[in-house]
């Protein structure tokens, strides 16, 4: 069996992050997404407490990271390649400081399959100094969140999706995930977000945030597109126990409510939040709910600050800030 993945509460090395580098994948939205991603790394670097190494995937994405970024302290820009800046997706999931699990990754089942993702994992090793052990089924590191004691909560729309490891079954996934990630208890919820192409991702719908503790939305406003989820989520998880046997308490963030896009809701959700060494940084799409749920956070959170960041241009590409970073632990 594996180390346990620690709980992003715990101490932090580093804090990669993916910078918007591809012009022809973000198109107009390119230079907001940037300023998005920017102003992410600057709280990273400076109420969040971290050391931040700001991925880069092209010349002019570097360019761009240094004129924004290359004089603040505690963040160090780190060319690299990569299709896109989804690190939490396509990077290595950090078990110690100097070991990281990799997996294969084949575009979220297909949908998007682009050069040089496949090649982050060894990037990221080889700049921390870290022994890469790779595993050979597809695994997103978005699909998967933990409590450091070897609980992981997932949904089966997403690790069972025939699109990722064909012909898995529940016991299949368990055993990969206790041999690769040191699971001893897998928590399963049902369908994930509404047009998500991740297929269900949990970092968009439940997420751990203490010991025996999870966060799950609540609807807000009428005809919040995933309200089903949201309280199916919500009551699974209040019939469950971690992988001590403790029974989970369950903590309800507002929603963004609907935040439309060109082909119906997006999957906006403050969900997507990131735990760093000294803050939480949450999400914002609309003013009103993302004050709910920062205010909702800051219960969560006493000994953090909660700080909320617009991230409408990061969302255009199909993700927020969880799904841009990954910690290397201490």
């Amino acid at each position: 069996m594996s180390s346990v993945v620690p709980a992003e509460w715990a101490p932090h090395r580093a804090m990669w992050l993916g910078f918007p580098s591809h012009a022809e994948l973000w198109e107009d939205d390119l230079a907001a997404a940037q300023a998005e991603v920017a102003a992410l790394a600057k709280a990273l670097a400076g109420p969040g407490g971290e050391r931040v190494k700001l991925m880069t995937g092209h010349p002019d994405g570097e360019a761009a990271a240094r004129e924004m970024l290359g004089d603040v302290a505690g963040v160090e820009i780190v060319p690299g390649r990569f299709g896109d800046i989804w690190l939490r997706d396509t990077g290595p999931i950090f078990l110690s400081p100097r070991r990281a699990a990799a997996f294969r990754f084949n575009g979220w089942g297909g949908k998007y399959a682009l050069e040089h993702d496949d090649e982050v994992p060894a990037q990221i090793a080889e700049a921390s100094g870290a022994t890469l052990v790779p595993h050979h089924f597809v695994l997103e590191g978005g699909a998967v969140d933990h409590d450091g004691i070897g609980t992981v909560l997932t949904t089966d729309q997403c690790l069972l999706n025939p699109n990722r490891n064909p012909g898995w079954t529940p016991e299949a996934a368990e055993a990969a995930l206790a041999q690769s990630l040191g699971a001893r208890k897998v928590l399963w919820l049902g369908e994930g977000l509404r047009n998500d192409h991740t297929d269900g991702h949990v970092d968009n719908l439940a997420r751990f945030v203490a010991p025996a503790t999870v966060a799950c939305p609540v609807a807000w406003g009428r005809g919040d597109p995933n309200s089903e989820a949201y309280d199916d989520a919500a009551r699974r998880l209040a019939s469950m126990t971690d992988a001590d046997g403790t029974k989970l308490k369950v903590v309800r963030i507002p929603s963004p409510g609907w935040i439309d896009g060109d082909d119906g809701p997006i999957p906006a959700s403050h969900m997507n939040f990131l735990i760093a060494n000294r803050a939480v940084i949450v999400p914002i799409y609309a003013e009103r709910p993302g004050a709910f749920a920062v205010g909702a956070l800051k219960e969560v959170f006493p000994d953090r600050e909660v700080i909320g960041l617009p991230s409408t241009a990061i969302l255009t590409g199909g993700g927020s800030f969880h799904c841009i970073t990954q910690q290397e632990p201490a």
